[in-house]
């Protein structure tokens, strides 16, 4: 374990580390009071943990809390530079009564997600046997990325973005902490402007305090040896708000499902906002165009046509314009799903046919509608009793279309939506035409 009087040579971040659960700010919803997890710290009766969530919102700092809160050995490891001669290291170590000293062993595994399955699968037995009690801590969704009998045997707990007050919270304990913080330094910076740090570091508590310690080593105490903070140097020292998610991440796949659903919702303004948060993240702008036309086609339909037209054309002039001018067509097309009436029955319709088509015989194309391009097959029955349906009223007639397995079956219901109704009306038309009504 570090030593938290260490000298200020270390990173503001790192110093500020919670050393209990009363100095750990935010994630009430798994150590508040009565939460599972804090009982089990306070109990000292911890068993294996998962904990995933996005940067700088207090996994390792939680551990670190654990481990002093227990009466544990804890030992770490970094899944990016550790090897499986590392784990077996650790294991022989909690497995020797004298290295032990008797007491459990809690191993945390920083990245976890970054071993892979030998090394995952090495960890196992002793997770399982108790050897060894494991904090994993990682970005990435572990159901997708961790040993799935790794999973099973730990709880998973997810952390979330820090509230602004949190942040806040932490960042005022670090200017008044004289061991760790600022606290001994004339730091001179009004509450407002620790309100636009955490705003601006958007849940991400490390950001927060790398740039409150650029902004102090980087400006020059004034004449009276005060180090003044203004919005303008906080300004300069974090450039633009932190965007909420990495476009690699799960979060990439969190928030385009949220766009996707609120376009198929109708609600343009949350579609535009989670464009936005793509485009602001560096999301390739094709990708965010097939996603449009993908919901143009299968939740916009036919009750409106061109929904599907101006996806694809905002498509194409997205990806020969670049950014940032293909946020507008982009937009634009995003805004007309979501906006447009919505039916499915297109999606439903050929989803149908598709499972018949896989699981049953339909049977073959009657001779009536097969062509005869060659002589002799007239002979055959080949498009023998055709009917072109131009010659006939209405430019309807009836005639089998269908095999003759599939004489009856349904697999396109229009609804009466937008553009749909008047689809429907003309089938509804050409049934009454074929049946003589």
């Amino acid at each position: 374990m570090s030593d938290y009087n260490d000298n200020k040579i270390k990173p503001l971040a790192y110093r500020m580390s919670p050393r209990t659960l009363d100095e750990y700010a935010g994630q009430e919803h798994i150590i508040g009071k009565g939460k599972m997890l804090r009982r089990m710290i306070e109990a000292d009766s911890l068993s294996s943990i998962i904990l995933f969530g996005p940067p700088g919102v207090g996994k390792t700092a939680l551990a670190r809390v654990i481990a002093n809160a227990t009466s544990s050995r804890f030992e770490q490891l970094n899944a990016v530079t550790a090897g499986v001669s590392d784990i077996k290291n650790v294991i022989s170590d909690a497995q020797n009564p004298i290295l032990s000293e008797g007491k459990k062993t809690v191993l945390f595994i920083d990245e976890i997600h970054r071993f892979n399955k030998l090394q995952q699968d090495c960890l196992l037995p002793y997770v399982e046997n108790g050897t060894v009690i494991l904090i994993g801590a990682t970005t990435e969704n572990p159901f997708f990325e961790v040993n799935k009998a790794l999973i099973s045997r730990s709880t998973v707990l997810q952390l979330k973005p820090l509230e602004q007050t949190d942040i806040e919270k932490i960042l005022k304990n670090a200017l008044s902490d004289s061991e760790r913080g600022y606290g001994d330094t004339d730091v001179v910076i009004s509450d407002e402007t620790v309100s636009k740090i955490a705003y601006n570091s958007n849940g991400d508590a490390r950001n927060a305090l790398k740039a409150l310690e650029l902004a102090v080593v980087t400006t020059a105490p004034d004449m009276e040896g005060r180090i003044v903070i203004t919005d303008e140097v906080i300004a300069d020292c974090m450039q633009n708000r932190l965007i909420a998610f990495d476009k690699d991440g799960e979060n990439h796949y969190d928030n385009i499902s949220a766009m996707i659903k609120s376009m198929r919702g109708s609600d343009p303004d949350a579609a535009i906002l989670y464009l936005a948060r793509a485009l602001k993240a560096g999301e390739p702008i094709e990708f965010l165009a097939r996603r449009i036309m993908i919901c143009a086609a299968e939740d916009v339909g036919l009750a409106n046509p061109n929904a599907l037209l101006i996806a694809v054309a905002a498509f194409q002039t997205a990806v020969a314009v670049g950014m940032p001018e293909a946020r507008i067509p982009l937009a634009e097309a995003c805004i007309v799903v979501a906006a447009s009436p919505k039916s499915n029955a297109s999606y439903l319709a050929i989803d149908k046919a598709l499972s018949e088509v896989e699981n049953t015989d339909t049977g073959v194309v009657p001779m009536h509608l097969r062509n005869a391009p060659a002589k002799g097959m007239e002979e055959m029955g080949y498009s023998v009793g055709y009917k072109y349906a131009h010659d006939f009223p209405g430019h309807v007639v009836k005639q089998q279309y269908m095999t003759d397995k599939t004489i009856g079956h349904k697999y396109y219901e229009p609804t009466v939506i937008g553009y749909e109704a008047k689809i429907k009306e003309y089938l509804d038309k050409v049934d009454k035409i074929i049946h003589g009504e």
